[in-house]
């Protein structure tokens, strides 16, 4: 079994932010349990599957982790797509903050953590959206739900009841962690420009998904099936560093990917990284091939 390089204790206080990203499985089953009642938490099953866009939703009525929520990429983290604007548009943003509350989750209070089973590549994009909307206090399950499964812990085909208590969650925006491709025309060339899809793709040799193959000029390759082994565990901590050792003294680096979801990787290998000036392009390859 594998375990996670970057651990938070269990003996840490619930109400705080979580000092790293990622939290491992006993962890969190340990603060499920904790007594007289369990903390704060809300749990958030994003599993989905690009291919098969119903199937995550379908895992997820099998079984989950005992209370956790669904939120479909399609559905919940995306709005519709438009001429431009990339196949996953950012969701609207007053629907989200709806939805957050509707979950129990208050802005600056509630412990959120996502999963998936695909090393990231959906949960991340959750974690991206609460900070982008202000709310730190979100970390996601190391080795995802297969992690948690194989070391035999809890699952459920139960659906959560609505929360107790509604939640207050009032956005506070940080525009500095976004970019939209005007900003990134205006700035190519000049800006560290991350690519995080496969180097295939990057190269142009191969586009399953996109009309039009091909990278942005200037572009580095980062895949962000790197940020994490082959069992969808994080890397440690140097690995990070080291990854993003080229791009440690740049002032601004813009990453994207096909859609702007495991663009979301890369950020968080980013931040755990130490690195603070990464933004998102959240059109991303689908959204600049849109206007050819």
């Amino acid at each position: 079994m594998t375990t996670s390089p970057i651990d938070s204790p269990i003996n840490a206080p619930i109400n705080t932010p979580v000092n790293t990203p990622v939290i491992t499985a006993p962890w969190l089953k340990a603060k499920l349990e904790q007594s007289p009642e369990p903390p704060d938490i809300v749990i958030i099953d994003c599993r989905f599957s690009l291919a098969e866009p119903d199937l995550g939703r379908k895992q997820y009525q099998i079984n989950h982790l005992p209370g956790a929520y669904y939120l479909d990429l399609n559905q919940d983290l995306s709005s519709p797509v438009q001429k431009h604007g990339g196949r996953h548009p950012l969701p609207d943003l007053e629907q989200l903050a709806a939805k957050f509350a509707a979950l129990g989750i208050t802005l600056g209070e509630t412990l959120v953590v996502a999963y998936d089973d695909s090393r990231f590549a959906f949960a991340a994009r959750l974690w991206w959206l609460l900070r982008y909307l202000g709310h730190d206090l979100i970390t996601l399950l190391d080795g995802g739900f297969s992690g948690w499964q194989n070391q035999g812990y809890p699952l459920t085909s139960e659906l959560p009841p609505a929360p107790a208590k509604i939640g207050k969650f009032i956005p506070q925006l940080r525009p500095e962690m976004l970019v939209d491709i005007h900003q990134v025309k205006a700035r190519q060339g000049q800006t560290a420009l991350v690519d995080s899809r496969e180097p295939e793709r990057y190269r142009g040799e191969r586009e399953p998904i996109d009309p039009v193959a091909g990278c942005i000029s200037g572009a580095l390759n980062y895949p962000w099936q790197e940020v994490t082994d082959a069992q969808g565990y994080l890397q440690p901590l140097g690995i990070h560093q080291e990854r993003w050792e080229g791009l440690q003294e740049r002032t601004e680096i813009m990453v994207y990917c096909g859609s702007g979801v495991t663009a979301c990787v890369n950020l968080l290998s980013l931040e755990i990284a130490g690195i603070k000036t990464s933004k998102l392009y959240a059109g991303s390859w689908s959204d600049w091939c849109s206007y050819f």
